[in-house]
């Protein structure tokens, strides 16, 4: 089982003894993903946080009035897959996480996860600072569509989250810009040098 990409993540945050990393390492389970498996579907209760070792995944629903995949965030190498509000209250999902491609994931389930920050009081922080960060990300991204154009969205997207744009299909990008997958060739079209 590979948690050092994810003890490498919370050195970035809190400091961990040798004795603190040993409990920390006794939680968590190894999941692979085959391209097109669902980590997790609506109306399913989310029963485990995930963090991606490698891969990527796509968080969507489908829209009932016209049946297309609305993409609610992405989670590649190095990031959380969850719906936090099922997971905290341990009640059904309203949309689907699936691998886009193959996909690897530590798991912790939420009964291991109340277990592990009793143990680890330490790690309440840093779970707040990616609970911080999430909520920021997600603050951002509403400010952006209420005032920005599409073209501006785009280009913070590509800015901001080169490392999705390298493993994410431009299809999924446009649905979670709120676009036509046309729109963003036309754009790539007319920024290309002649």
């Amino acid at each position: 089982m590979d948690e050092n990409a994810l003890l490498k993540n919370i050195s970035k945050h809190i400091n961990l003894t040798q004795e603190e990393i040993s409990t920390f390492e006794r939680f968590w389970t190894e999941k692979t993903l085959e391209k097109g498996d669902y980590l997790l579907r609506n109306g399913d209760t989310c029963r485990y946080d995930s963090y991606v070792i490698s891969g990527a995944l796509k968080a969507f629903y489908i829209n009932a009035e016209n049946g297309n995949e609305e993409i609610l965030f992405f989670a590649v190498d190095d990031w959380w897959a969850s719906d936090l509000d099922s997971f905290s209250k341990q009640k059904p999902s309203i949309y689907n996480i699936q691998a886009i491609e193959k996909t690897i994931v530590l798991q912790i389930s939420h009964y291991s996860f109340q277990q592990l920050l009793i143990e680890l009081p330490c790690l309440e922080r840093y779970f707040r600072i990616i609970l911080e960060s999430y909520l920021g990300a997600l603050q951002k991204r509403i400010i952006y569509n209420n005032v920005y154009d599409a073209e501006s969205r785009y280009y913070e997207f590509l800015e901001t989250y080169p490392n999705i744009v390298s493993k994410v299909p431009q299809y999924l990008i446009a649905s979670y810009l709120g676009v036509s997958a046309e729109f963003i060739s036309r754009i790539k079209k007319k920024n290309k040098p002649s």
